[in-house]
C-alpha cells in the first residue's frame, strides 16, 4: 500500500509538518474498546486467520495512502467501494456491556456494497451500524420492543465491519466526551494461503468506557 510505514520507519510528518514520533501508535490504542471489538469480530468471522499483535503507523493528512481506503482529516479512514447493492444482509452480531448506561458494539461480516454507498466514511458506516442494530433487537410481534430497539441503536458506539471477499475492514467509534464519530482504524485481510490480517491506525484521543472481553454477551447475532 502506498505511503504505509511499519513501525520503526522514519517519522511521518502530520497535517501540520509536525513529526510523528516512531514507534507506532500510542499504547493506548490497543486498549481501547474498539480494538478489542475487532479481535472479538475476528474470532468470530475469521477464526483461522492470525489475530493481528499490533497496530501499523500510516501518514496523516486528507491525501491518504491508496486504494480502496482513504484519510479524511479528523473523520479517520473510509473506503471507496466500486458499486452498491440492495437486499444485501451482512452477518452481524450485537455485544452490550453495563447496565445503567449500556454501550453497543457490534460486529458486521459480508460484502461492503451492503452498506449501501460508494463512499462509506465514519458517519455512514455509524448509521449503518444503527439502522441493522434497531432491525436485530426490534421483534415486529412485540410493540415493547421498539422503545428498547432505540435506545439500543442510539448507544451503538463500536462497529466492525469485515469484507473477507474484499479483504478490507473499518472500524469506527464514538469518542465518549465529544461524542464526535470517527474511523481510527483500518483492517487488511490476507487470502486463504496466508491467513494474516494487518490493522492500521491514525492518531486519535484514547476513549474510555466499555470493552468487549470474553464475559460478554452476544445480545443479538444475525447469519
Amino acid at each position: 500500500m502506498d505511503g504505509v510505514r511499519d513501525p520503526g520507519e522514519q517519522p511521518q510528518e502530520g497535517r501540520a509538518g509536525v513529526p510523528r514520533p516512531q514507534g507506532g501508535l500510542p499504547p493506548d490504542v490497543m486498549g481501547r474498546p474498539i480494538w478489542r471489538l475487532l479481535l472479538r469480530g475476528l474470532g468470530v468471522y475469521l477464526p483461522a486467520w492470525r489475530a493481528p499483535a499490533t497496530v501499523l503507523r500510516v501518514p496523516g493528512g486528507a491525501t491518504g495512502f491508496g486504494p480502496p481506503a482513504f484519510l479524511d482529516g479528523d473523520a479517520g479512514f473510509g473506503l471507496q467501494i466500486p458499486d452498491r447493492r440492495r437486499g444485501l444482509e451482512p452477518d452481524r452480531e450485537i455485544y452490550v456491556r453495563g447496565r445503567e448506561n449500556p454501550s453497543f458494539g457490534i460486529v458486521m461480516a459480508g460484502p461492503a456494497e451492503a452498506i449501501g454507498s460508494r463512499v462509506v466514511d465514519a458517519a455512514v458506516l455509524m448509521r449503518f451500524a444503527r439502522r441493522l442494530t434497531f432491525e436485530e433487537l426490534f421483534d415486529t410481534g412485540d410493540a415493547d420492543s421498539v422503545p428498547y430497539a432505540v435506545r439500543g441503536a442510539r448507544a451503538v458506539e463500536n462497529v466492525v465491519f469485515l469484507d473477507r471477499a474484499a479483504g478490507v475492514g473499518l472500524c469506527a467509534e464514538v469518542e465518549p466526551v465529544t461524542r464526535a464519530v470517527h474511523c481510527p482504524l483500518y483492517v487488511r485481510i490476507g487470502g486463504p494461503p496466508e491467513r494474516t490480517v494487518r490493522v492500521y491506525g491514525v492518531d486519535a484521543a484514547p476513549g474510555e468506557g466499555a470493552v468487549y472481553g470474553v464475559e460478554d454477551q452476544a445480545v443479538r447475532s444475525h447469519s
